[in-house]
Order: C-alpha cells, then structure tokens, then sequence
C-alpha cells in the first residue's frame, strides 16, 4: 500500500462535493476512477483543521475518494477566550450531538454509491468517532475506524457490524481505558464484527489530528496511527 508523505494536491473530479449536492459544505480529494471512499469525520473543531485535510490527502494518495464532510454545519466548537475554555460546551453539544449527523452521511454514502463506488470506510476522531459507530451499523459501510472517540459507549460495539479499529490514547478522560477494554471484550465475543484496538503509549486525546507538528515523537505517534488506518481500510475496501 502506498501511503507516502507526499499528497495529492486537491483535485475536481467526477464527485460533486457541493453543499447542494451533499446537503453539507466538503472536502474532497482523489483520482478520477477510485472505487473505494473513506468519509473522515472531524472533531468538535471542525472539518477545516489543517492536520485533518493533511491527513485527508495522504489518504487520497493511498488510492482512495476521499470526503471530509462539514457535519458541524459551520459552527464548529469555539473554546473561551476567558475563564474555562469549555464553558460553553454543554449548550453547543446541545445542537450538535452526533447523531443528528447521521441522515448527513447516509445522503453521502448514497451519492458516493450512485457515482460508481463500490466500497465505503468511515474514520471518525473524537467527536466524530461516535458518528463513525452508529454509521457502521449501515450495510454500506464496509469498515470504521475510530481514533480517540469521544461519546463512544460499550453498547455502540454490541450494536456496530463493520469491522471496527479502535485507536485510543492511553490517557484520555473522555474514553478511559476501561471503556476501551470493556469495548474490546464485547467485540471478541463478537466473532461476526472484526476487530482491532491498540492504545498509544503517552499518547492523549486528539493525538492524531491535533500533533505538535515540531515534536518528532508527536508526528510519528500521529503518523503511526494514519498508517494503522490506512491498513485497517486496505484490508477491507480493497
């Protein structure tokens, strides 16, 4: 699989990305003629993050149509210049709690499948973690994987049947370890679902879209993670 550093630049091609067409603003790279899609679905920070779209060409180069959706409908999470920085999550999440999401990528996964694509993955980080979940419950989406999720629950693993990699960091509040190791148990005892899960030494939440691009260990916990997905994907799209 070749997954290099360099990207294929932006590209128009037969994918109409636009916000009438998709019902939402997005992101897309990929040669003309891909048969296989990964949708990458942000965090609560949106899909304009430049480590995302990078990461979203590196995908691109791997052979892939790629779609970074804006499902956060131009209102990504805002931190507090002053005092708590999440202070106001709880009135945004109000608005956007990840299901509210999911006729979103179905209208995708449907204009991707009416375009000749023949195999469909969902990345999701944090945020967009859970949405990758409950999508992967659709007969469409032929794998997920989720890095550092966020509002992924136990009972999400004994409902979701695409095979499912779990990237998580080893210190993170919003999906502790126990979390993760409980999922890991449900899906092994789940021998139709596939599964993968590895935790990152040192890592924290956010690792891989979210990196010190000048800390050398950050960048290769990052890209260690990128290439663990791209290979979960060529396992199971191509």
């Amino acid at each position: 699989m070749a997954a290099g550093d360099c990207c294929v630049p932006p590209a128009s091609h037969f994918f109409d990305n636009s916000a009438e067409s998709l019902g939402v603003r997005a992101y897309t790279n990929g040669a003309q003629g891909a048969t296989e899609a990964v949708i990458l679905v942000s965090d609560i920070f949106g899909w304009s993050s430049p480590l995302l779209r990078k990461l979203a060409d590196k995908v691109a180069a791997a052979g892939y149509l790629v779609v970074v959706p804006d499902l956060l409908n131009n209102d990504p999470f805002k931190p507090a210049e002053s005092g708590s920085p999440y202070a106001t999550f709880p009135a945004w999440i109000k608005n956007h709690e990840p299901p509210k999401s999911i006729q979103q990528c179905k209208k995708i996964v449907a204009l991707l499948k009416s375009k000749g694509i023949t195999s469909i993955g969902i990345a999701g980080f944090c945020w967009g973690a859970k949405v990758a979940a409950l999508m992967g419950r659709e007969d469409s989406v032929r794998a997920v994987v989720l890095l550092h999720p966020s509002f992924v629950t136990v009972d999400d693993m004994r409902e979701i049947r695409a095979p499912v990699a779990i990237l998580a960091a080893e210190v993170d509040q919003r999906t502790p370890a126990a979390v993760i190791e409980e999922s890991r148990a449900i899906l092994a005892s789940r021998a139709e679902v596939e599964s993968f899960i590895k935790f990152f030494p040192g890592a924290s939440h956010g690792w891989t879209v979210r990196y010190d691009v000048t800390n050398s260990r950050a960048v290769a916990q990052a890209e260690e993670a990128h290439q663990d997905m791209l290979s979960w994907f060529w396992r199971f799209l191509k």
